[in-house]
């Protein structure tokens, strides 16, 4: 981690500190929310459950547009890591389908 920067000395530059403190302690949440679930979905691909996988690639993709409609991760990230899962996930069931 880095050093602790020196302590602000006007007001608003304390208030923006404290301000990007929170902040950050949220963003972190919800992308360890979205990180938890995409392990969900890798664990139920692993699994061979259809139904689990099909509900939790739902959640996942809900997950991510929140994180990237909140600002926590850019919307093209979101929107390549969708459509990976997507992919991964559709050739699962055409695979167990054949």
């Amino acid at each position: 981690m880095p050093a602790k920067a020196t302590p602000k000395k006007n007001l608003s530059a304390m208030k923006r500190a404290r301000q990007s403190v929170k902040r950050n302690i949220r963003n972190r949440s919800r992308l360890s929310s979205v990180k938890t679930i995409l392990k969900k979905l890798d664990s139920s691909l692993s699994s061979d459950n259809r139904d689990e996988t099909g509900k939790i690639l739902i959640q996942a993709i809900k997950a991510l547009n929140q994180a990237a409609s909140k600002g926590v991760m850019h919307k093209n990230t979101a929107a390549r890591n969708i459509s990976r899962i997507t992919k991964r996930v559709n050739a699962f069931l055409k695979a167990g389908a054949a």
